[in-house]
Parts: C-alpha cells; structure tokens; sequence
C-alpha cells in the first residue's frame, strides 16, 4: 500500500451526532479529498460512549456514508474501571500519536477546544518528545459549546484555573479561529476577564490571533432538489407543500421551541398549517407534553440527512426562534444557512447571538422569547406573505447562504501555514 503524501485529521464530535459541528466535519473532510489530502480520518468517540453521554444521535442505520478516502476512528478507551474518567481521550490522544509516528505531514484540525483542542495538543508534544519529527500544523475552531459552556461556566463558577488552561491550550496551536464574529467577541470578551482575575496575557494575543471561518455547508445538498423527491418525502409523512411549519434541530431549550410551540397554538396559523417539530435532545420529553392533546403537531425523530433538505424545501415557514441561555447562546445557526438553500417558505428566527451573521437580512426576525411576536410572525408568514413576496425572500437568503459553500470556507481555512518538524 502506498504511503500517503499529505494527510488531514479531524478530531471532533461527528457522526452520529446531531449537531451542525459534526456537518461540518464531514463537509471539510469531503472537500479535503478534492484538495491534495489524499488520507483523511475522523477521529471521533465509539457509539456506546456517544449513547453513554445522552447526546441527541441519527438514527444509526442511517448514516449517510463518506467518500472513500475518508476514514472514521473511534478509538477505545485506555485503562479499566480505576481511571475513571479520561480513558476515551487517552484512546484519542494515543491513536494520533501513532498516526503523527508514520511521519507523513500533517494538519490536525480540533472542533470543540474541550476536549478535541487538548487531545491535538498532547498529541503533537509527545510525538516531538519521541523524536517523530512529522511536519504537523494545528488548527483550533472554537465553536458555540466552547465559550457559552465551558469558559463562561469557569467565569461564574470561579474556576480560572480551568479558563486559564483552556486559553493556554488553544493558543498553543498555529492557527486559531472562530466560528462566527459573535464568537470571537466573545472570546476576546472572556480573556479579558481572566486576565483581570489571574494577571495573564490572553486577550492581547486573541485579538491579534483570532480569525473568524463560519461553518462549511454542502451546497449541492441543498439546492437543484427534485420536486417529486420532495412530493414523495412529504407524502410518506403524511405532510403536504406550505401546509405544515417546521421546526428541524436539536430539541432544546436555548433553541426557542418551547417559545415555537406556545406561539403556535396562540397564533391563527394554526388552522392552516401544522407544526412539525423534527429532531432529538434534552427537552423532547418536556415539549411533547407541552404539545400534548394538540394533534396539529407532529414530531418526528428519525429525520436522516437524505430527508432533511426534503422536508426544507416543503415547508410553509421554518422557524428556529432560538433564545439565549446560561449553557447555550447560538453561535451562528447552520441549519438556517441549509434551509435557505432548500428554498420554500422564510425563515423566522431571532438575532441571538450569531444568527444574524447566518441569515444576514434574509429571515423574518422576531425579539427572543417573545411569544406573541412569535405568533404574529407565524401568521405574518403563511397567511399574509404574497407568492412574489416569498419568491424573493427565498431567492436572497439562497444568495446568502451560497457565501457559505464549503469549497471556499476550506480553502481559506487551509491556506498555507508553515509546518512545525
């Protein structure tokens, strides 16, 4: 088998996740393909720990599969019951050590600088301190988890300690960037504090260093769909065009669908449309009981990549009026930038966070948490909106989220950057 020349690692949460980030993962590593990386790995957790840590999974015999060239690992965990927490980043750490020990050249990119950030940067000092000598350059994307639930729960907790070592970590790295505007000013936002707290020089060296790359989205996915596949979707959901509202992301609250579901029975949309809310999370069980007794809304939660920009596309309205919490504040919002590519009916959400960087001027806006608004903003959709004014509401927010294509997010994110040997 021949070596490879130039090789790429991602180490992140992928599939099967749902999350935007584990989207991303899969679009650079698609594109990398078609960029003179011919080895690229997933480094990511076994399902059982995934399953263990109640996070919101595909269903598992519905993964859409990569393109050869693209390898998934998920390392097992390193040492038994007396280790009792670290063992499945020791398996992550330990597997690119090995990979960096074959001493072909290198990026390692980290989604999630806690803990996919400390894995890269263990990694590459072990493989210096052994000799390896493997040209490697590293690159951290801090995403939404980063800021809004591990450094600024340090911040109200008081453990700078911690922020301390996760700043150190991401800074040892050559590039580091950000996934939107808002995420960077929160970064800069957060240094500052430690630095206040602890007498370290953070924030200085966040301005200079911290670059914004907003998340890569398969445009061909989303676009040129075929209008009997979309018919054909609907009909195996018993669903019809413009006659049903969607919600598809991960059930939480922070993402405003509790705030959907009361808007919705108060609004006079209702007798129009239904409300189809599509996905998994945490608050599932309290929206199902919020909805109970209401048969206009239909959850779905077995929604897989092929069906998603389907369901898109059929939609009356796609609401994501996503609310800022202690643990979560939207960092950008991929799945809005994917159903403005799906075409259909407008988005409605709200500028929490990094939204407005994903929607640009192209989405209905509503104020965070306000129901009423919400309600008003339903009915404003799919019962007043002309065909022409949709029309050209859907043709924009198509026209921005294209600046979102994942060619040109990767190539600027892999620009050259010397390789330290």
């Amino acid at each position: 088998m021949t070596s490879p020349n130039r090789r790429l690692v991602i180490v992140v949460r992928a599939d099967p996740v749902i999350c935007g980030h584990s989207g991303e993962a899969r679009n650079l590593a698609e594109v990398a393909l078609t960029r003179g990386f011919d080895d690229v790995r997933l480094l990511t957790w076994p399902v059982p720990a995934l399953q263990a840590a109640g996070l919101p999974l595909k269903p598992l015999d519905r993964i859409s599969p990569y393109s050869p060239g693209i390898t998934v690992e998920r390392p097992g965990p390193v040492g038994d019951y007396r280790v009792p927490d670290g063992r499945y980043i020791a398996g992550l750490t330990g597997r690119l050590v090995e990979l960096l020990a074959e001493r072909t050249p290198t990026t390692c990119l980290s989604m999630y600088l806690a803990p996919h950030t400390t894995v890269v940067v263990d990694a590459v000092a072990a493989a210096v301190r052994a000799g390896y000598r493997t040209p490697v350059r590293t690159i951290a994307k801090a995403v939404g988890s980063d800021v809004t639930n591990v450094i600024k729960s340090c911040l109200r907790e008081g453990s700078f300690g911690a922020a301390v070592a996760l700043f150190a970590t991401f800074l040892a790295n050559d590039r580091v960037i950000a996934v939107s505007d808002y995420t960077r000013e929160e970064i800069l936002d957060a240094a500052a504090r430690v630095d206040a707290q602890c007498g370290t020089r953070f924030a200085g060296e966040c301005a200079e260093r911290v670059e914004v790359s907003y998340p890569p989205v398969d445009t061909a996915a989303y676009t040129d769909l075929d209008p009997a596949a979309v018919d054909a979707a609907l009909a195996r959901r018993g669903l019809e065009r413009d006659g049903y509202v969607l919600f598809l992301s991960r059930v939480a609250t922070a993402k405003g669908v509790h705030d959907l579901v009361r808007a919705y029975a108060r609004s006079s949309a209702r007798d129009k449309v239904r409300l189809v809310v599509a996905g998994r999370g945490p608050a599932l069980d309290d929206v199902r009981a919020l909805a109970a007794g209401d048969d206009r809304v239909t959850f779905l939660t077995d929604v897989d990549d092929e069906e998603k920009p389907l369901l898109m596309r059929g939609c009356a309205a796609y609401a994501l009026p996503t609310r800022p919490e202690p643990d979560f504040v939207e960092t950008f919002g991929i799945a809005l930038t994917e159903k403005m590519l799906a075409g259909g009916g407008p988005v409605i959400t709200t500028r929490t966070g990094g939204t407005g960087e994903a929607v640009g001027s192209t989405a209905l806006i509503v104020p965070a948490a306000d129901v009423d608004a919400l309600a008003g903003t339903l009915d404003h959709a799919v019962l007043r909106m002309t065909p022409t004014e949709r029309s050209q509401m859907a043709a924009a927010a198509r026209a921005h989220a294209l600046t979102f294509a994942r060619e040109r997010v990767f190539d600027d994110l892999f620009r050259d950057t010397p390789a330290r040997v």
